[in-house]
């Protein structure tokens, strides 16, 4: 009995590791950068993000953007890096620096790892301190709306 005990532990973290690694299910990413505990920073994304932007990450249009198959698009796009870190539940959250970068990572590969630049550069603890120095507030939508326009389609 003891023997199954290990086991049975092995089995019933598959599914965490799993769903802590999956970018989506057609372009799974090999390595999540810039996330070295993926389970923290996914149990961060459950506590801190899922509420609004759902635990599939789609979001809804009416009130909260969608993360799925969008959020790493911003990346490619001046401004675009800067906005993510800046949008007010990034900036506001009162998660420390550290593990809000390692979130922001971890949320781009879970989310939208096909998007995800070649050569990605992780956000880092000292980026996200200076992004969040200066949140986005009233004019978070028109700058949303303006980094959209400029994304190419693919």
């Amino acid at each position: 009995m003891k023997r199954l005990a290990p086991l049975a532990l092995a089995a019933a973290l598959v599914p965490l590791a799993a769903w802590g690694n999956a970018g989506d299910a057609a372009n799974p990413p090999l390595a999540m950068t810039g996330v070295p505990d993926p389970a923290q920073a996914r149990i961060d994304y459950m506590l801190k993000c899922q509420g609004c932007h759902r635990p599939d990450g789609t979001g809804d249009m009416a009130s909260t953007p969608p993360l799925k198959g969008m959020v790493a698009r911003f990346l490619q796009v001046e401004g675009g890096r800067e906005f993510v870190g800046r949008v007010p539940g990034v900036a506001m959250t009162d998660l420390g620096d550290r593990r809000l970068a390692q979130l922001l990572n971890w949320t781009l590969h879970r989310f939208d790892a096909r998007h995800v630049p070649a050569g990605f550069r992780p956000y880092t603890e000292a980026e996200i301190g200076a992004l969040r120095r200066d949140p986005l507030r009233l004019d978070r939508a028109p700058t949303r709306a303006r980094l959209i326009a400029r994304m190419r389609d693919d």
